[in-house]
């Protein structure tokens, strides 16, 4: 598995997770045996995207525009 792949299922699972408690929110979750509420993880699923949205191009091809002048 590629990392642009492995950064889009990570988006994907984080989209989906932000889907489910907007939709259904508690006081708080139980994330890796700590407890966290709403808000907060909230903006921690949000930082992940973020993250996700900023690494996601690491792998695409690009191009650089130069000129070259005399």
């Amino acid at each position: 598995m590629s990392d642009a792949t492995t950064i889009a299922t990570i988006k994907s699972q984080a989209l989906a997770n932000i889907a489910e408690i907007t939709a259904n929110p508690k006081p708080s979750y139980t994330v890796d045996g700590q407890t966290v509420n709403w808000t907060e993880y909230l903006r921690q699923l949000q930082e992940t995207v973020a993250w996700c949205n900023a690494n996601a191009t690491l792998e695409e091809p690009y191009e650089v525009q130069s000129r070259g002048y005399s």
